[in-house]
């Protein structure tokens, strides 16, 4: 799949972090991007637009970045799910692999890792 046919679900509370990563993707050709304001929205968006990527915060109101990821999952099991996080601390980013979560990017986001993960799985 192309990237720029992709749709692509950013949940995090601070409105800065969802922009930076959509110039990012915007940059890698992504056009089509659903946001999300906390961990409940995110559930919330993944079921009702089934996108084909999602980058979660782990730190977010009302649900967790965690929590997100074990109700996507179990929803659907092949979900690509990669955290996004500034304050993650080993043992919430060891559950977040172990919810589902298929990769980790620390804050402040780097382009270059941005694009070394999205690469691997779209063209």
């Amino acid at each position: 799949m192309l990237l720029k046919d992709a749709k692509v679900l950013i949940g995090d509370d601070s409105i800065l972090a969802r922009k930076q990563l959509k110039d990012v993707l915007s940059t890698m050709g992504a056009v089509h991007f659903i946001e999300a304001v906390n961990g409940k929205e995110a559930v919330e968006k993944y079921i009702a637009e089934k996108p084909d990527i999602i980058f979660l915060d782990i730190i977010m109101p009302i649900k967790d970045g965690i929590h997100a990821v074990q109700e996507i999952i179990a929803e659907d099991p092949t979900a690509l799910i990669i955290i996004v996080s500034s304050v993650g601390t080993q043992q919430q980013l060891k559950s977040a692999i172990e919810a589902g979560a298929k990769d980790f990017i620390q804050k402040p986001i780097n382009a270059d890792q941005i694009k070394a993960i999205v690469s691997t799985r779209f063209e």
